[in-house]
């Protein structure tokens, strides 16, 4: 699914299953050793997707380590984004020399559990465009596709910026017909080869019971001056929702 939100010089991964826990390098495993098990299950997964997607690139396994932040530590000349909810795991990566940054987000198709959180989620011009959109399509969660979409944006930032950046310093607009998204910075925006961006779009699809959202800054894109930086993005049809939780917790880092 993930592909058609992702432009040709991405490679992608996805897994709707899980895993055998045997499948990580020692390291890895030590690092989730106390872990539940279905943390190291989904653990395991999205590294099972990532080394697959290298692999499409020519680069050959090996451990997948987050840093210091929590944010995945990718062979040299690569970036990437993983991520992983009930029932999916999906990971995407590129080569530096084709594309600056990757956001990628999964969610289900669920309502936030509360008001509270999307209060801290959401501006209030959001909050608006939410609730309008509610009305008009009330088969998507859009309060779940504005959080996931903050996702991919901190994750698309994070590895730019090698900071923290709240779900309230950037403002969104989704676009319920094209499947996609844009985010205007409210912070600063790092630089890029001497360009500041300024925000990023995206694209956005429901399928399967997921709501799942990407970024991908490439080279052209940051090259070319980012009032708004772009994404290349595909639109592509809702589907009726699915139940399980996802997580609510905005990343220490860039990657689960």
């Amino acid at each position: 699914m993930i592909e058609d939100l992702l432009p040709s010089p991405a490679e992608v991964a996805e897994s709707f299953g899980d895993a055998p826990v045997e499948s990580l390098f020692p390291v890895e495993a030590e690092i989730v050793a106390r872990a539940v098990p279905v943390r190291r299950r989904e653990y395991a997964t999205v590294r099972v997707c990532a080394r697959e997607a290298l692999g499409r690139l020519g680069i050959p396994p090996a451990p997948l380590l987050p840093g210091a932040s929590g944010e995945p530590l990718w062979p040299a000349g690569i970036v990437g984004s993983m991520t992983h909810c009930r029932g999916y795991r999906a990971a995407a990566v590129a080569r530096s020399t084709d594309v600056t940054t990757i956001g990628l987000d999964a969610e289900p198709n669920q309502p936030l559990p509360s008001t509270g959180v999307l209060d801290h989620v959401a501006r209030p011009e959001e909050q608006r465009l939410l609730a309008r959109l509610a009305e008009e399509r009330p088969d998507v969660c859009w309060d779940r596709l504005l959080f996931s979409a903050k996702e991919s944006i901190y994750k698309a930032w994070f590895p730019l910026a090698g900071r923290w950046l709240d779900f309230l310093e950037a403002t969104v607009v989704i676009d319920p017909d094209e499947g996609t998204f844009s985010s205007r910075l409210l912070v600063p925006g790092p630089l890029v080869d001497g360009v500041r961006v300024h925000g990023f779009r995206g694209g956005w699809l429901v399928r399967n019971g997921l709501v799942l959202t990407a970024i991908t800054l490439t080279r052209a894109d940051s090259g070319a001056g980012a009032d708004a930086a772009t994404a290349r993005t595909v639109a592509a049809p809702a589907t009726p929702p699915h139940t399980g939780p996802g997580p609510l917790e905005h990343p220490a880092g860039a990657a689960p």
